[in-house]
């Protein structure tokens, strides 16, 4: 099975984060089990998804590990020209489909090319993982790399195949969804004094959350490897009240912080925290009742820094040519494998600028890109 022929069914399954993924795991256990290779179903909480670990090759340390999540975002309200989860050659040297590039692409090119790794005599292991919920906080890795790391010996290296267009990726921000609830005081809009709008108040700590930004490029907290040179916030959604004419007694809005690796989580929600405080002590002169609570929607996805990687850095370069490694903005479960000690970097094919569009593709060059590397990792793990 070619790639092209690979991503064709992987596309097939729907595997929105809002969705199982079970249909699709089955699918590549029952295509592991065809070739005889070891792999551990890692499934989440309910058992409604999973992630899946797979080994080929030895029983030993020093393997690398190709890592990918099998969720793909929502296409509702995207204008999509095709069916999203049928894949499309409209011969312009693109295919098209939902995950085509972020990220079964990548998964795709491994699994292609697994047939060839199980034949070759590797002197250390390549591990598949498989992951859940990335798009929707990096959920599902964690509890696999537990597992990783406690019942096998330790992987040398971490390849996660988000796409970079087969460039080595040694940095990205870290990650936190968050969600605030401001609770006034409902009163006739014409009386005012009475009530406490929380709209008003939410619009205020909106605007704080922007302008920690520029507090934090004022004070020089940059990093120009990054296109976007700061830790970031970002609200994207935002909701209250029942009617016009009716002061708001709620609001709440959802947003996010993606810090620099040298920043710290804690240390930018407590400047929106600290804002947040004065608020409610104010709210509170009228409306004893009221306040502002923030939550996290995930454990915050660690940034990737650009350490220890020298040696999976040197690999990449060595199977693609020399080539020059970057940062990006997104985060990924790359950091995650490092916070445990293995050296990460990020490259697969495909660009991060078709991601999550409507006609997401993928350039069938980059798939061809993306199996030669595939080609050239089995071969330099059969000549150690």
């Amino acid at each position: 099975m070619t790639a092209a022929e690979m991503l064709e069914r992987l596309v097939g399954f729907a595997t929105v984060s809002r969705d199982s993924n079970l249909d699709l795991i089955a699918f590549v256990e029952g295509y592991l089990d065809e070739h005889g290779v070891d792999h551990w179903r890692v499934e989440s909480d309910d058992s409604s998804k999973a992630n899946l670990l797979a080994r080929i090759g030895p029983d030993v340390a020093g393997g690398v590990v190709l890592s990918g999540h099998t969720d793909v975002v929502p296409v509702d309200g995207q204008p999509w020209s095709t069916d999203p989860f049928t894949l499309n050659d409209k011969g312009d040297g693109k295919l098209y489909g939902r995950g085509t590039c972020d990220m079964k692409g990548f998964i795709a090119c491994a699994l292609a090319e697994l047939p060839k790794w199980v034949n070759l005599e590797l002197s250390a292991p390549l591990y598949l993982a498989l992951s859940y919920d990335e798009e929707v906080g990096c959920i599902g890795a964690p509890r696999m790399i537990e597992i990783l790391m406690a019942d096998h010996p330790r992987p040398a290296a971490v390849i996660v195949g988000e796409p970079t267009m087969m460039q080595p990726v040694v940095a990205h921000k870290g990650a936190t969804n968050l969600r605030t609830t401001v609770t006034g005081r409902a009163s006739h809009s014409s009386q005012v004094d009475q009530g406490v709008s929380a709209i008003h108040v939410a619009a205020r700590l909106v605007t704080k959350i922007e302008d920690v930004m520029a507090e934090l490029r004022a004070e020089g907290r940059i990093d120009e490897a990054f296109n976007v040179a700061h830790s970031s916030l970002h609200v994207g959604k935002i909701a209250g009240g029942t009617a016009i004419n009716i002061m708001a007694r709620e609001c709440t809005f959802e947003w996010e912080i993606r810090h620099l690796p040298k920043d710290r989580f804690e240390d930018l929600i407590a400047r929106v925290n600290d804002y947040a405080a004065e608020l409610e002590i104010e709210m509170q002169r009228r409306a004893p009742e009221a306040g502002i609570v923030t939550e996290a929607l995930n454990v915050t996805v660690p940034a990737l820094a650009d350490d220890n990687n020298a040696e999976v850095l040197g690999l990449c370069r060595e199977l693609l040519g020399e080539q020059p490694s970057g940062a990006v903005a997104y985060a990924t479960e790359a950091g995650q494998f490092q916070r445990v000690g293995l050296p990460t970097v990020i490259c697969g094919p495909g660009s991060i600028r078709q991601a999550h569009q409507p006609d997401e593709y993928i350039e069938i060059e980059q798939l061809a890109a993306g199996t030669r590397f595939m080609q050239a990792l089995g071969r330099r793990l059969a000549s150690r």
